[in-house]
């Protein structure tokens, strides 16, 4: 997909509701978005097919759901009040504001002038807690989820009656003060992470480290991302996080260069020690069958929704000579089928209007009657949507609609009695 690709599909988010510029009446907000109509059923169908891949169809991982404001204290102790900045730059002729690790050279790459002392600039939003402001009462936006999980790991394998190994799942909001955000919903200030952070026994972390490596890349053609534009990439002793033994990150070639989509993190026991340490609790696992207690190390999954959403809508985009489509799985599609009467006249609407209302119960389902049925279809490809049903005259006397393939646009002819049977077989997908 060239650049010019990727402007018309920013184009086609905002003009068919996937994705609108938020406070877009008041001038906008840099790198804030709103998700449409289409926009939330694609990300409702991305987190919901991650849930199932992750929690539903693994005995021992359970989800968490935490806060988004925690104790200031869990930040000083993961360190990101200490380690989580970036090193910032500004260019004393154009006052423009750099990633001095994004530059190559040491001259401003917009007007070559001459550029300040790097300065650490921490990417934590901070608030006040209570009515003072005052150091006090100061809190943060959380820059991640996985904090929320290792602080409350004791109390899920509490309650959930879990033995090690066993992994704690999450979706949810984080935010980031980013310096440079860009490149539409990649990096974004407020953004969705789907994490999992899996915890296992010193001794069998790296048997872990590499199935869950393999499981996750596996993850992204299931739903329906293309195999030669994933890759994974192995952190450098220069790339490593302060917490990381081992990291790798999954990859995917946007139009804008290979950039990571999720990264696999082999965490240790740093965020548990650290935990302990702070808080002066006792975060030890007592494994009954060893009879001996230790603290677990800790592989990482951790996606972003956000850049998910926005792979698979850069792979499904397709430019051909007389459409565009978009080439989603049948999980992904935000509408899954549309019923369209040839005519509203002469009882098609009503007769089309009533096999919709029934069909809603098992997929999703938009119903439209406007306009001539070649520019309907038209339509229905830019979603994205994989079949369309056509109610036409013949439908009255012999009970048969029209079923459209959207991607071959070949037209099966299907009894009304057999149409969920037919959708259910060419609609279903497995994580």
């Amino acid at each position: 997909m060239s650049q010019k690709m990727m402007e018309n599909l920013v184009s086609l988010c905002k003009r068919r509701g996937f994705i609108y510029p938020s406070s877009e009446i008041y001038g906008g907000l840099n790198s804030c978005y709103d998700y449409g109509p289409l926009g939330v059923e694609l990300k409702r169908n991305l987190k919901n097919f991650w849930w199932k891949s992750m929690v539903q169809l693994h005995d021992n991982i359970e989800g968490l759901d935490s806060s988004i404001l925690m104790h200031p204290k869990i930040w000083e102790a993961s360190g990101h009040v200490a380690n989580f900045t970036d090193p910032l730059v500004d260019c004393k002729k154009c006052k423009n504001r750099f990633r001095q690790d994004h530059l190559e050279g040491t001259v401003c790459p917009n007007c070559k002038g001459e550029l300040t002392e790097a300065r650490q600039f921490n990417l934590m939003f901070k608030t006040f807690m209570g009515p003072v402001e005052s150091e006090a009462s100061v809190v943060y936006l959380r820059p991640e989820t996985a904090q929320g999980i290792y602080v409350n790991y004791q109390n899920v394998l509490g309650t959930s009656r879990q033995k090690i190994p066993f992994g704690i799942a999450q979706i949810g909001k984080a935010f980031r003060n980013e310096i440079t955000p860009g490149n539409f919903i990649f990096r974004t200030r407020e953004f969705e992470q789907m994490e999992m952070q899996y915890f296992v026994k010193p001794g069998e972390d790296m048997t872990a480290f590499d199935e869950w490596k393999e499981k996750r890349v596996a993850w992204y053609t299931k739903i329906g991302i293309s195999k030669d534009k994933i890759r994974l990439h192995e952190h450098g002793p220069d790339e490593l996080a302060h917490y990381a033994k081992k990291a790798f990150d999954i990859q995917y070639e946007f139009p804008f260069g290979w950039q990571e989509l999720e990264g696999i993190h082999h965490r240790s026991d740093f965020d548990l020690n650290q935990h302990q340490k702070f808080s002066g609790k006792n975060l030890q696992y007592f494994d009954e069958g060893l009879k001996e207690k230790y603290i677990p190390y800790i592989i990482e999954t951790s996606a972003g929704c956000d850049r998910s959403l926005l792979c698979i809508l850069c792979d499904a985009y397709t430019e051909e000579e007389e459409r565009v489509v978009m080439k989603f799985s049948p999980q992904m599609a935000p509408v899954q089928v549309a019923v369209l009467p040839l005519v509203k006249k002469d009882g098609l609407g009503k007769l089309a209007k009533a096999i919709a209302e029934n069909l809603q119960n098992k997929f999703s389902v938009f119903y439209d009657e406007s306009g001539s049925i070649g520019r309907r279809y038209r339509r229905q490809d830019e979603i994205g949507t994989p079949y369309c049903v056509t109610f036409d005259y013949d439908t009255k006397t012999n009970h048969t609609v029209t079923v459209r393939n959207r991607d071959t646009m070949n037209q099966d002819r299907v009894g009304t009695d057999q149409l969920s049977e037919f959708l259910i077989k060419h609609l279903s997908m497995n994580p």
